[in-house]
């Protein structure tokens, strides 16, 4: 394991402990009441955890053995196996999520270097490297933490995945029609980022703020009241859903 991987694997299962202590904390009658996610509870959003950990652990193998094992069965199979597994005690869901977090740790951790440039796919979508599996595993946890709603903010995500993680983000809304074109600028970075489509007749609205700040926004984790627009009466833009 070189040594990129091995701090991507770190920061992953210091997110996973951070996520466990938050799960645990909580009663079973907790585990019932809604998330941050429209129709979901936390049982939802944990059990969805642990079955990404499943998931994106398939692909850890098709990059090991060169064999294609695909991340669902199909996307029905998915949600009903999230479905089924939304009810269970907080201790079992708890225990899915930490056994699942390890089998995904001990699959990167057998990945020989040449395997992390395989190409792999989720479930839709182009293929990809496999070492960015980790970096989509990251962000699962640190954001369905957040939609958990058991007192952790974005406000609380590591400096470094933000840092990491709003450029990518960012990026996923550049040139699409359906987002309002903005000018990103982090406070205490040294780049802007640019969304939306380039329209040369309409200047893109600033939109300056606390990173974490940003990137909960723009996953449509926060409401932007602490971001700041420049101008008289200028209102912050509406978004369209990340993904």
């Amino acid at each position: 394991m070189n040594n990129d991987v091995r701090q991507s694997v770190a920061r992953i299962g210091e997110a996973t402990d951070r996520l466990l202590a938050s799960a645990t904390a909580l009663a079973d009658a907790r585990m019932r009441e809604p998330s941050l996610l429209p129709g979901w509870t936390r049982g939802h959003v944990l059990t969805h955890v642990a079955r990404n950990a499943d998931g994106l652990g398939h692909l850890l193998r098709w990059a090991r053995t060169g064999v294609e094992v695909p991340m669902y069965a199909s996307r029905e199979s998915r949600s009903a196996d999230i479905e089924a597994g939304a009810g269970r005690p907080g201790a079992e869901l708890a225990a899915d999520v930490e056994g699942t977090a390890t089998a995904f740790a001990a699959e990167a951790a057998s990945l020989p270097d040449e395997a992390w440039t395989a190409q792999v796919r989720m479930l839709t979508g182009p293929t990809f490297p496999a070492h960015g599996v980790l970096d989509r595993r990251l962000r699962e946890v640190e954001i369905h933490h957040v939609d958990l709603a058991a007192g952790y903010r974005p406000a609380d995500w590591p400096e470094d995945f933000v840092t990491a993680t709003l450029p990518e983000v960012a990026g996923s809304f550049a040139g699409r029609e359906d987002t309002p074109p903005c000018r990103l600028q982090p406070d205490g970075l040294s780049f802007w980022l640019q969304i939306g489509p380039e329209r040369p007749a309409v200047p893109p609205v600033s939109v300056a703020g606390p990173p974490a700040e940003l990137l909960a926004w723009l996953l449509g984790r926060g409401d932007g009241s602490g971001l700041r627009v420049p101008g008289d009466g200028a209102t912050l833009p509406v978004l369209p859903p990340w993904r």
